[in-house]
């Protein structure tokens, strides 16, 4: 499967965590992520992701066109919701592309280990529906 990381910047220490705990998992995968989250998540586990750019500076917007594409199965984007963030729109328009494609999609730390856990067991194996 194709899964897209992307953590605002209030939130990467949770997607560490959660790439940490679950590096076993992801490592099965092929991993996409945002410039910034792509590299703090390599450093700290060793994990092969293909990066984009830098969110703010059009990294949601690559991810998007992959969702848009059919070419992420599962996007984990952990927003914080107390930060204006500068390039909202963009966030806007990538949860609305993953709702018009029907790709699962987790914007909290619980339900993306909910996802990530229902990868780990076998249970998401093919989200075509």
């Amino acid at each position: 499967m194709k899964i897209a990381l992307i953590a605002h910047d209030k939130k990467k220490p949770d997607i560490l965590l959660l790439a940490k705990k679950y590096k076993d998992t992801l490592a099965e995968h092929e991993l996409y992520a945002t410039g910034t989250t792509g590299k703090i998540i390599m450093d700290e586990t060793g994990l092969n992701i293909i990066r984009m750019k830098s969110g703010p500076l059009g990294g949601d917007q690559q991810i998007g066109s992959m969702v848009a594409d059919n070419l992420i199965d599962i996007l984990i984007f952990l927003r914080d919701p107390l930060t204006p963030q500068p390039h909202e729109p963009d966030v806007s328009a990538l949860l609305r592309l993953c709702d018009v494609h029907n790709t699962p999609l987790a914007t909290n730390a619980k339900s993306a280990e909910v996802l990530l856990m229902a990868l780990k067991n076998g249970v998401v194996s093919d989200i075509n529906l």
